[in-house]
């Protein structure tokens, strides 16, 4: 709330301040006064830069009331000489409709601009979105037909339903999530507990691919207040990108540590890396390239452990493998 007021603030105490030395000063000279009546463009700049040519207007009428009876009381007695001290108070009211004119355009086309973004970013997502369903609908269909018709086995017919009902399932809630706040039950709990059953919920798809899966955990509690379910759907979604990018008899460790109050948790993979550009779009949505991604299992992994107070960071090289490194606050 008092930052919203402080231009008005900064505006009013400088006003004040110039009139006063004004006032305070009368019969110095001309010289003085004519440096003091410049300095009223710092009120006006400040109020067309914090509210554009409604504030410029209203803080140079504020300037010309308080000045105008300065000028009444030192009236010279001819008008040129009153000319040179007004002149250059009616160049400051130009200057300052003609600065708030621009900050309210340059407001009202940043605006524009950041609603055209936000509609090409929905229409890319809508895009996405639509790819990604597309496929498993075609195949609902495809299937539900040969049902229909009684054409070939409808026990595989269903398991392609069920799979692909089950991958559509998995998109909307993946969008729901990501779309959504990340409202967070914050209960104490010991991270290993979490960390470990993260990864049990991956041992299968590592053992499925040949990755050895491992952990590594201290033998203390490691306790913190935490949202136990989002952050071991987080762990999972983590684990199981490590998985998928390793090959079979590759490594991926997992791993906790404790430093300066932060719980540390490494996941590492010895798979194919990632280049510099995929490494700074990885949190970006929908942004994948594994054909039955969707790309929000970072983009959401990172919201959850951000809703912790926490942070992640990636670090990876082409051929060398990728590890991530997630600091939550003990």
């Amino acid at each position: 709330m008092l930052q919203n007021k402080l231009p008005v603030i900064a505006i009013a105490v400088f006003t004040l301040f110039i009139t006063y030395l004004h006032y305070s000063s009368v019969g110095a000279g001309h010289e003085l006064h004519n440096i003091y009546r410049e300095l009223y463009y710092i009120p006006v700049v400040l109020g067309a830069l914090a509210y554009g040519l409604r504030g410029a207007a209203l803080s140079y009428l504020l300037v010309f009331a308080l000045y105008l009876p300065y000028v009444i009381m030192t009236w010279p007695g001819t008008l040129i000489n009153e000319t040179n001290r007004l002149l250059p108070l009616l160049l400051q009211g130009l200057f300052a409709f003609l600065a708030g004119y621009l900050v309210d355009r340059e407001k009202t086309q940043r605006t524009q601009l950041e609603k055209s973004r936000h509609l090409a970013e929905i229409g890319r997502i809508a895009t996405v979105i639509v790819h990604d369903l597309k496929n498993p609908l075609i195949a609902i269909f495809g299937f539900a037909k040969r049902i229909r018709d009684g054409k070939g086995k409808t026990d595989t017919a269903v398991r392609v339903i069920i799979d692909s009902a089950e991958k559509m399932q998995k998109i909307v809630n993946g969008v729901l999530d990501f779309a959504g706040p990340i409202q967070l039950e914050l209960k104490e709990d010991d991270i290993r507990d979490i960390v470990k059953r993260g990864v049990d919920s991956c041992r299968m798809k590592a053992e499925q691919r040949g990755v050895v899966l491992s952990i590594d955990l201290p033998p203390a509690p490691v306790n913190m207040s935490v949202d136990s379910f989002h952050l071991e759907r987080a762990l999972v979604n983590l684990i199981t990108n490590a998985i998928e990018a390793s090959a079979g008899e590759q490594s991926v460790t997992v791993n906790i540590t404790s430093k300066n109050k932060l719980i540390i948790i490494k996941i590492k993979d010895q798979g194919s890396g990632m280049d510099r550009v995929t490494l700074e779009k990885i949190f970006i949505p929908f942004y994948t390239k594994k054909s039955g991604g969707s790309g929000l299992g970072m983009p959401i992994a990172k919201k959850v452990i951000e809703g912790h107070q926490g942070k992640i960071q990636v670090s990876s090289k082409p051929g060398q493998g990728t590890e991530l490194t997630i600091e939550l606050p003990s």
